[in-house]
């Protein structure tokens, strides 16, 4: 009656995606207990993620290179779980753990205003970033010039479809207290629609924490 022994149950089974092995709808356990421990006293650009369970409502994954995959877990306000490991199969080693939040967002309003962000002198690749008055150096690329964006395709499942998204980024940093306090500056563009430099640029700030920080639930 309940269909034991007839593998009729397996295929109804949500797929379960990246290193924690997590599906759409499914939850993960995130403590910030030691993040914000290391930042004590220091004042971050906004405030500390607070952690508890994160419901995962998408999974993206990128091939980096060949021995790095990148998975990223979303919530539905697009705080971000990233995780770097070496397949991406569940069980995997967590080489990195980070966790991020959007912080901002502009909107060109020409190909001019693209140019002076992304092009060959362009603020983003700079060898630091001023937001405001707070100072990032740039965490990717040597030397004292402008470098190179950061490009990657990311496949993104939200358990109803599948969107490649094309990623051009560059990481910055500041000292937090003892932790660090990451500013992701990228550009999106969907390869579904026509659009060829991107809809916007986003700041998105993230946190290291320690793979024991994270759990399955």
């Amino acid at each position: 009656m309940f269909g034991w022994g007839s593998g009729g149950n397996q295929a109804a089974l949500p797929a379960e995606h990246g290193p924690l092995g997590v599906a759409i709808g499914g939850g993960i356990e995130i403590d910030t207990l030691s993040l914000q421990a290391m930042a004590v006293g220091a004042q971050p650009a906004m405030a500390l993620p607070s952690g508890g369970m994160m419901l995962v409502a998408a999974y993206g994954e990128a091939r980096l290179d060949a021995q790095t995959v990148l998975s990223r877990y979303y919530d539905a306000d697009n705080t971000i779980l990233q995780i770097l490991s070496t397949s991406a199969t569940p069980g995997d080693e967590l080489l990195d753990v980070s966790v991020y939040q959007p912080w901002d967002s502009v909107v060109p309003a020409g190909a001019a205003d693209w140019a002076r962000w992304r092009g060959p002198s362009g603020l983003i690749g700079q060898p630091r970033y001023d937001a405001d008055g707070i100072v990032f150096e740039r965490f990717w690329g040597d030397g004292t010039g402008r470098a190179d964006l950061v490009e990657f395709v990311e496949t993104v499942d939200d358990g109803e479809s599948r969107r490649e998204i094309h990623q051009s980024c560059m990481l910055y940093a500041r000292p937090l207290g003892q932790a660090r306090e990451m500013l992701l500056i990228n550009i999106e563009r969907d390869l579904g629609t026509a659009a060829s430099q991107g809809s916007s640029i986003e700041f998105i700030l993230g946190y290291g924490l320690m793979a024991a920080d994270i759990r399955r639930l």
